[in-house]
This record gives structure tokens, sequence and C-alpha cells, in this order.
């Protein structure tokens, strides 16, 4: 239970941020505590957990429970889950619980509230109403030698006491809080202005009546009426997943409806009934394709992508070739494996479709040993009726427009909504039954041994920034982490209906001041060219330590109690990554000098770029997926007895360079922390 009196010495662990990543750390540390008193007998020594967050404890801001039900999540419910255990017939309770789609489905038998299957998308705000739900079963369930102290207010600074101790100043009462350990779970950042965003925020101060919004969630963006006067026109700058949030904040937002047609009027489609109130949306990106959709889900919350090509043994096999560093080339070592998994999939659920699921097991058996071998599998292909069936290619379906010149927008948007179209007649196949979709679910089901391949500074310096960064991951992006089939039947009915225009490939915002309007234009797009009032920047800060305008991150950057990570090539050449270096599990805290902080931890989002896509906000039901057992090993450690964090500091190294020693699958920079390659074994799955 929560709220023990106070105990003279107890040991108080800090969790700052209570979104997804810092709940998750908290249920297995009531988890771990709860284990630890039923072995010992008696009551342990009494440990405080100070829960603190500046928007709302259990949820965070991202997923905070007075937002708009327009903003949905992207991954179906019945492979969401915040509990490290299923229901076992008990109470809800840290490590046995429901999946997001077990709570819904029984808050709608129990309280009326709206059905959805366990295939089907939730809105964000609900995720946010199962967080405080997992946040309140945890209080109500904790061990009696484990006291909760939840504590609205933003850390502003972490410092070391004369006893060692870690003292954390808030700004708001009781403003200096002490503990033994600290967990950095902080989520988002907010970033100073690149060089584009300062260019448009000084043009919107020297230009009455124009509005730049930097990147952000869309439910912390200004999206009111006078920021986007009804029936102006507004720029939105990229067409990922925050392009289709404010997009409905523009529409739906503003009182607008979708409907199916009848079928006499419009053969069942979907339309648009507009208020009146939206503007009129000139969107763009890199590629000038809204990202597409994720296929209809057809895969059990426990699913295992069997991986063949892009395993374990085949990157120790990579860096045993390179030799030195053993750090890979991501274009000629990693790609080509994960082409051939992708590969493998497209072709085997082709043959499944057109043969049954006997002769796909005999064409999988065969293609995989061609494929291993080195050998060509065009005549198996060809003997199986897909000789003309070309495989994937990833460049192609996210750059679908390529070099192509169109001669006006009316043009551009007819071959924009035919591939549109087409992405929705193949997303609606399924992810198990499509062969595209099924194959591009690769891009997920596999991330566990890309990170294998790329965190901790795997791969050179030039492949990580310039391949892997500059090229794969703008693809990966696009074509593995879609929005629901809805989505982007929405955003095809607003296009035909002439509400959003899509500018074009390559698309362009610029500041004109002889208008005194932004200015929005493809220059493969003949006429494209487009001035709006408002300009919107629908991407998420990409974490950046050094950009990061947290009074938290600057006090810890400026007084060198962390570091970027700094990835070191063989030749002696740097790239500094941005993200905010730690040891592989459990994670802890490298300082400015290369000294490890024992009792300092970060996970998530602070610490991407030195591990790839920490982004990632559950866990899946019934897998032992790496968001759980990050969580774990950072709750295991900061429930070690007190006083030895001397020990276990002079156990590792006492300085570490900025390549870090542990950089390596199966090393580790912390003396009784588990590798990083015996975690990955471990692992049959990730959520996303």
């Amino acid at each position: 239970m929560s709220g023990l009196a106070s105990t003279p010495h107890p040991l108080v662990i800090a969790v700052v941020g209570s979104g997804p990543r810092g709940i998750s750390v908290l249920e297995r540390i009531a988890v771990r505590a709860t284990a630890e008193a039923a072995e010992a007998g008696r009551s342990p020594r009494p440990v405080r957990v100070l829960f603190i967050d500046a928007t709302e404890i259990g949820a965070g801001r991202v997923w905070r429970t007075d937002q708009d039900d327009w903003f949905t999540m992207n991954t179906v419910i019945s492979q969401v889950t915040m509990y490290s255990g299923g229901p076992d017939g008990g109470p809800d309770r840290p490590g046995a619980g429901p999946s997001l789609g077990e709570w819904i489905a029984h808050r709608h038998e129990t309280a009326g509230e709206p059905a959805l299957g366990p295939d089907d998308y939730a809105p964000r705000v609900r995720y946010g109403q199962y967080l405080a739900h997992v946040h309140r079963t945890i209080a109500e369930h904790l061990p009696s030698h484990v006291e909760l102290v939840p504590v609205t207010g933003r850390v502003t600074a972490l410092r070391t006491g004369p006893d060692d101790r870690y003292l954390l100043s808030l700004d708001t009462a009781p403003h200096l809080l002490e503990a033994d350990r600290v967990v950095l779970a902080t989520g988002h950042p907010f970033n100073a202005p690149d060089a584009f965003e300062r260019t448009m925020l000084d043009f919107t101060e020297r230009t009455p009546g124009t509005h730049y919004l930097c990147g952000d969630s869309a439910a912390d963006m200004a999206l009111d009426e006078d920021t986007v006067p009804p029936g102006s026109a507004v720029g939105i700058k990229g067409l990922g997943l925050s392009f289709y949030d404010v997009m409905l904040s523009l529409t739906v937002g503003r009182g607008g409806t979708f409907e199916q047609a009848a079928e006499a009027d419009g053969g069942g489609e979907l339309r648009y009934v507009p208020s009146g109130r939206e503007p009129h949306i000139v969107a763009g990106s890199r590629s000038g394709l809204p990202i597409p959709a994720r296929g209809r889900n057809q895969k059990r919350p426990d699913f295992s992508h069997r991986a063949r090509f892009l395993t374990r043994d085949a990157l120790v096999a990579a860096r045993q070739k390179r030799g030195g560093s053993g750090q890979l080339d991501f274009a000629q070592d990693v790609l080509p494996l994960l082409q051939q998994e992708i590969d493998h999939v497209f072709y085997v659920t082709h043959v499944r479709n057109s043969a049954g699921p006997e002769a796909a097991e005999t064409f999988s058996d065969a293609h995989a040993e061609l494929l291993l071998s080195g050998e060509d599998p065009g005549p198996l292909r060809a003997a199986a009726g897909l000789g003309d069936v070309p495989p994937v290619d990833l460049d192609a379906l996210a750059r679908p427009f390529g070099d192509t010149r169109f001669a006006s927008p009316e043009e551009f948007r007819e071959r924009l909504l035919a591939v549109m179209d087409e992405d929705l007649a193949q997303a609606e196949l399924g992810t198990l039954d499509g062969p595209l979709k099924s194959a591009l679910d690769v891009l997920r089901d596999i991330r566990n041994v890309v990170r294998l391949a790329v965190d901790y500074g795997g791969l050179l310096p030039a492949s990580h920034t310039g391949f892997f960064h500059g090229r794969f991951l703008p693809v990966n992006a696009l074509l593995s982490a879609g929005p629901p089939m809805a989505r982007v039947e929405q955003l095809r009915a607003l296009v035909r209906q002439g509400i959003v225009e899509v500018a074009g490939p390559g698309t362009r915002f610029e500041a004109d001041d002889a208008a005194g309007a932004f200015r929005v234009a493809s220059p493969q797009v003949k006429g494209s060219a487009r001035h709006v009032q408002s300009l919107i920047d629908a991407r998420i800060p990409t974490p950046d330590l050094l950009r990061d305008t947290s009074p938290l991150t600057r006090q810890l950057v400026a007084e060198g109690m962390v570091r970027p990570y700094v990835i070191e090539g063989p030749e002696g050449e740097e790239h500094a990554t941005g993200g905010l270096e730690v040891t592989t599990s459990p994670f802890h805290v490298v300082d400015a000098a290369g000294r490890i902080r024992p009792d300092l931890y970060a996970l998530g989002i602070p610490t991407e770029h030195t591990r790839w896509f920490t982004q990632v906000g559950s866990s899946r039901p019934g897998v032992n997926t790496l968001f759980y057992q990050d969580a774990d090993a950072i709750a295991v450690d900061a429930l070690r007895p007190l006083g030895t964090g001397a020990d276990r500091a002079a156990a590792a190294p006492a300085i570490i360079p900025a390549q870090q020693a542990n950089s390596r699958p199966g090393q580790t920079g912390s003396a009784a922390s588990p590798g990083l390659g015996a975690a990955v074994g471990a692992r049959r799955g990730e959520g996303a």
C-alpha cells in the first residue's frame, strides 16, 4: 500500500518523468520489492519512490488525459500493455494486469465506455487513462515497506550533495528533494530552434499576421483559430504521423465530420462534411508522400518473426570479418541481410496465397537455403510462378514519384491519389496475407537485431551519419510505422475535396518578404507555389542533448554530469550523436570525464542515438520485450543495498573513452550488468 509513514533512513529512488518509461520502472520496482519481501520473510529496508512529473503524474505530457480524442495511437490495442505479466484472476497489480485491449473491453462491459476490437487503434487519451489505471494499481498494491510519493513539478537541476546523495531542485514546492538514486525518463524534448526554424521565427516577428509553430506533439500546439484563421491558407511541413494529428485538429477539431457516402452518391466512399471553419491546408515533405497506412493487423499480440538472415550470429560474423574495431558499414553489412528478410517474407506470402501453407513451407526452406548460400533464387521463384514479380524496392516505395516532373498540381494530385489507392488496397490484404505489408512489417519485427548492429557505436561513424541516419531511417520511418488505414482514408477524402493539397516531392518552405507570407512549392510540380499565412512543423523534434532547452538538461551538460555520446571510428574519426551517453544495461549515466555514475540512470528518448528507437511506449502481452527488460534491469540495480555504489563504480572502469569499451554486443560497461548480446538473446519480440 502507498503512504507508509516516514522512516529515518529509507532507500530513496527518484523517477523523473511518469510517462510509459517511468511507469515501467515503477512497476518493476514494485514487483521486485514485493518478491524481496516475500523471500526475506519480513519487511526489508524501507524504500521511498519519488515519482515526479511536470504535467500529469501517471500519464506524462504526451499521453495526458485531457487531450482531444482524435489523436490516435499507431499500434493495435491487443499489442499494447504496461504490465509485465498478464491477468491471473486476481486484482490488477504490478506484474499481473490487462493489456490495453483487455482493459478497454472491461471498461466497455462495466462502465459502458466505447468498445474497440483487438485490432483497432485507441485514441491517445484512452491510453493515457490506461496508464493512469496502471499507476493507480501500482500505488494500491505496493508492499508495506515501499512508500510512493507523487510530486508534480519540473526538475530544474540535479546535483550531488555533501553526502553523495542527489539533490533535485524543483520549480514548485517543496523545491528541493534528496534521493539516493535517480532515473531520468524525461521523454520528448523541447529543442532550441535550428537555422531553418530561426529564419521562420524571425520572419514572423517582422511580418504581422504570420505565425510559425515549431515541431511538437500536436496536442500541445496552438492550432486555434487565432493562429490559423478559418478560410486562411496554412502550410504543414512533414507528412509523417504527426501530420495526421495536425490535419485532424484543423478539420474535425474545427467541427467537421467524416461520413460514408451512399452507394448512389459516391460508391460508398468516405467524404468530409466541412464546418466552414477549416483552413486550406498545403502540405509537403521530401518524398511528397503522406506516410502510408499500416496493414490490417492479422498478428497475435505474441507474434514473433523468425529471422533467417539478419541474425545475431550473422552480425557477429560480419564484425569478425571487418576486424579492427568491428564496426559495421550499414549499407554493406546490414542492409543486404535485412533486404533478404523482407524479400523472403514477400515471396513466401505470395506462394502461401497461391498454393497453400504446405507449398509455402517447402518453398520457404528452399528459398532460404539459396539465399544463405549465395545462389540465385530466380529459377525457384519462376517455378513458383513469381518470375515476373520483382523484389521489394524500399526506395521506390518511399519515393514513388522519383524525379518525375508534373505539368500541374492537378496531374500530381491524380498520381498521388492513385498511389494512396494502391497503398490502401495492399493494407487491406493484411499483415500476414498481404505480401507487401507483411514484408514491410519485417522492418518493425526485426528492430531488435538492427539495434544490435547500430547501438553503442556499432556502425562506422560515416555509415552511421551518412547512410543509416541520412538514407535508411527516413525510408524505414515512412514504411514501418504508418497510421491506421482509416486515417489515410480520411486524408484521401480531404485531398479529393480540395481541403488538403500536397505540394509535391522535394517541397520547399520559404519566407517570402515581398509577399508578406510563407511560400510552399515543389520544384517538380509546375504551378504548385502557394502562399500561406501560417506554417506548422509537423515533425516531432529529434533528441539532441546540446539543443535541449530543458533547464535540467542544460544544467547537467553545463556542469559535466552528462555528456553526448560520441562514436569514434578506427582511424580516430568522431561523430557526436546528440544522445545522452549511458552504459549498457542497466544504463548508468556517463559524465563529462568519462566516469560511470552508478546511482544515476537514463532511459528512453534522452538516450536516442546512443541506442536506437527508444521512443517505444509500451510492452507487448506475452512477449519478453526489451521495453520490459530495460525497466527491470534498472529496478534491480536501483534496489541494491545502500553503500554498494562505490564498490560498483570501482568494479567498472573509472574513466571510459567516448567510444565506449562496452559498445560491442555481449560486453558491458558496468560490473554485474547483463551484456547487451545476452539480453537480446533472451528476447522474442518488441512492442512499437
